[in-house]
């Protein structure tokens, strides 16, 4: 089927579309190319899919009401992955007009070219940071997620909200999906696994938060491409689905940062540093409604996953 994936430039995004392109779908991705992060890796990955016969790449950005609604007319997508976003807890503490802008104002625009153009489902992504500073753990979907401690997280949440509205309104069915600290080869620089890499390979020390006392539920982008997969294309979900996608077991940072230093056969050095606003200690993914739902089984531990980053990561910039 025709599928509308936005964000194709992005680490998950271009991942889920070579994921679609190999099933055999069409593929019309969408990306702005904003420079929050390196835009050399991200014409890199779109570069790569536009190598494939049966992808198309747009540049634009979604918060253009006008001309994302003639992209919708034109394109006319059975189906829409909304994976676009502005990225990052620590970036909304000192540029929340992105946020605002690429979270809200466009996640509007995609929901109104849906409504309007006889999509059949919407799936989007939100965020673990939506949980807040909870303490329950696990995190399940059912969880109070009302007391975000970053405005990154209220824009995620506000997402649900929204989607929750057109799928009341307007009968449009929605499945947000709760990701799990992402990781693997073609990530992105902004994230702890590609920093600590990059400082690691160079002698530096790395700074860890919480002085190390943190935990993730570290999930490989195979893994986190097969739910989205699922969810696109699962029959027998509700018209209103909220799905958590994780690895279902958090990993001391301390052992993380160990295990990616063995990697690089190099010996850590750690700069230990109090706990950064809007940040969490721990996070962890109760996955059984994505497993009754999806069939969801995550299949990647960390001492597979870091081992392929690292590989990837020497091979891309050549150290």
């Amino acid at each position: 089927m025709k599928i509308l994936v936005t964000g194709t430039a992005g680490f998950i995004g271009y991942h889920v579309a070579q994921d679609l392109l190999r099933e055999g779908h069409e593929v019309v991705g969408v990306d702005n190319f904003n420079d929050y992060y390196s835009v050399q890796l991200k014409q890199d990955r779109h570069r790569r899919l536009q190598a494939h016969p049966a992808y198309v790449g747009v540049e634009l950005d979604l918060a253009d009401s006008e001309r994302t609604a003639a992209l919708f007319r034109e394109v006319r997508p059975r189906r829409v992955c909304h994976l676009a976003a502005q990225a990052g807890v620590r970036y909304s503490l000192v540029n929340p007009h992105a946020y605002e802008r690429s979270n809200l104002a466009a996640f509007v625009n995609v929901l109104e070219g849906c409504r309007h153009n006889g999509v059949e489902r919407l799936v989007y992504a939100s965020s673990s940071s939506v949980y807040g500073g909870n303490t329950k753990l696990p995190f399940a979907e059912r969880d109070p997620v009302d007391r975000p401690v970053s405005l990154y997280a209220a824009t995620k949440k506000a997402n649900e909200l929204m989607a929750h509205t057109y799928t009341h309104l307007f009968g449009l069915p929605t499945v947000g999906l709760r990701f799990f600290t992402v990781y693997g080869p073609w990530g992105r620089p902004d994230m702890a696994m590609w920093i600590f890499t990059e400082r690691l390979i160079r002698g530096e020390p790395i700074p860890v938060f919480n002085h190390g006392r943190m935990r993730r539920d570290f999930t490989y982008i195979d893994d986190i491409v097969a739910g989205v997969r699922a969810s696109l294309l699962a029959d027998g979900l509700e018209p209103y689905e909220i799905l958590n996608l994780g690895h279902h077991r958090p990993e001391e940072l301390l052992d993380m940062i160990a295990l990616l230093a063995r990697t690089l056969g190099v010996e850590p050095r750690m700069e230990l540093l109090p706990m950064q606003p809007g940040d969490v200690p721990a996070t962890y993914a109760d996955i059984e409604r994505a497993r009754a739902k999806l069939g969801f089984e995550p299949r990647t531990p960390l001492s597979e996953g870091i081992p392929r980053f690292v590989a990837w990561f020497r091979d891309y910039h050549g150290v």
